[in-house]
């Protein structure tokens, strides 16, 4: 009875005692919705903490595709026009020379022997002939290029070439160039090839034809290079202006003998450009190359003013034309001369006086329709003078067309034929096949 009696108390108490512990709905209610919120707020910090880490990865994959892809197309230019300036010296803190080598070879056949060809009006001078038949190792190239230091770029570019069995090896271009000119001014001297006209400043393997257009062979022998001093500016402004000019020794045709002093040639220029949306531009200039010619390889002794007008259009759907795109580009040559010509296979010929005026131009037109892939047409006309010693009632004109595989951006294989006909009644059909590949760090190519 004495132990009864509590149990019974404590069977009517300890409902209420488990009652008063445990704790209202309210509670309950506040305590697992605070509990949600924890869990919210730490899933949305893992989800950020899961997008920096996504975007570390995407800025990682996005650094190393820039340096597998740094080394621009050998074969096609898409710089844009308004970062030309630059050239290859935008990378001021690097000191250490990048080397390139262009390694160049082709299969030519002529329909006509080439040791037959002559260019009605137009003696040829330079490298501006056709190429030998058959198999040969074309002009290849091995470029060192580095920043000196702080104020000074230098670049040495060595040309190398085969041709009648014998091995050719000459300094293409070897010069310094100012980097930190106060003005948008840029100072270059040594050897270089000139900045007059489009293509002149371009390395052939940059072209998207195995052979120059007849107005550079016929005026400039090919390409204008020369020893010499450059001076250009480029304005402060959005759209692209340049302005330059040149001074040379004057040794390679046009110019001949290094006349006054050593510096018998000179040239003035001035390119413009911009973009137009995000998938054009374009690219206009206008040059003078004034020359002194002392029995030049044409026989021509005197002076003459070369003007060129160039004008150049791309397209990149893409907004990148090693995509895809379309390339139009035209040139014009006017060449006046005042002098005199003695015929340089017969040095007991009188001389002529001769005082007139030639003219060259070509259009071309390039579609890449994959990185692959591109096919071109270019059309070449000369007209000769209509008196004197190069007077000519033929004017020699070509066609030609190409088509490009690039199996990368540092290989391509061509195929190209012409259709030439230098002088009345000889036509010349030529078939080339030409491989090209660019091994090492080569710097970036102009518009």
């Amino acid at each position: 009875m004495r132990l009864l009696a509590p149990a019974l108390a404590l069977t009517f108490l300890l409902p209420g005692a488990l009652q008063a512990a445990e704790p209202p709905p309210d509670a309950q209610i506040a305590a697992l919705a605070e509990r949600i919120r924890a869990l919210e707020a730490n899933a949305q910090m893992l989800q950020s903490q899961a997008a920096e880490a996504l975007a570390a990865a995407q800025a990682a994959q996005a650094e190393l595709q820039r340096m597998k892809t740094a080394q621009p197309d050998p074969a096609v230019a898409e710089v844009s026009v308004t970062a030309k300036a630059g050239d290859v010296t935008a990378a001021a803190n690097q000191f250490n020379p990048s080397i390139a080598l262009i390694l160049n070879g082709s299969y030519v056949n002529h329909s006509k022997d080439p040791l037959d060809y002559r260019r009605a009006g137009f003696p040829l001078v330079g490298e501006g002939g056709p190429s030998a038949n058959g198999l040969r190792l074309g002009e290849s190239e091995l470029s060192f290029a580095a920043n000196i230091d702080d104020k000074l770029y230098g670049q040495l570019t060595v040309a190398m070439e085969s041709e009648a069995g014998e091995t050719h090896v000459g300094i293409e271009e070897a010069y310094i160039e100012t980097t930190a000119l106060p003005g948008g001014f840029i100072a270059r001297g040594g050897r270089f090839y000139s900045n007059i006209g489009y293509l002149n400043s371009h390395h052939p393997h940059t072209d998207y034809f195995s052979d120059r257009p007849l107005a550079y062979q016929a005026f400039l022998g090919n390409q204008y290079g020369d020893d010499g001093v450059q001076l250009r500016w480029i304005a402060p402004t959005d759209a692209y202006l340049e302005i330059g000019t040149e001074a040379f020794r004057g040794e390679n045709a046009p110019a001949a003998g290094a006349a006054h002093g050593g510096v018998g040639a000179k040239t003035f220029f001035a390119h413009a450009g911009g973009d137009v949306g995000s998938n054009n531009s374009w690219l206009a200039g206008v040059s003078i190359l004034r020359a002194d010619a002392r029995d030049g390889e044409d026989g021509f002794s005197g002076r003459s003013n070369l003007f060129l007008f160039d004008f150049t259009w791309k397209w990149a759907p893409h907004g990148a034309f090693k995509d895809s795109g379309i390339v139009l580009r035209s040139e014009a040559f006017i060449d006046d001369r005042k002098g005199v010509v003695i015929d340089p296979q017969d040095p007991l010929a009188l001389a002529q006086s001769w005082e007139g005026k030639r003219r060259g131009a070509y259009v071309e037109g390039l579609y890449r329709f994959s990185r692959s892939w591109d096919v071109g047409y270019r059309y070449d006309r000369l007209w000769a003078a209509s008196s004197g010693p190069y007077a000519s009632d033929h004017d020699p004109q070509r066609h030609s067309i190409a088509a490009t595989w690039h199996n990368s951006e540092f290989s391509l294989l061509r195929l190209q034929l012409a259709r030439d006909e230098p002088q009345a009644h000889f036509l010349d059909n030529v078939f080339t096949l030409q491989y090209q590949v660019s091994l090492g760090a080569h710097g970036a190519h102009k518009f």
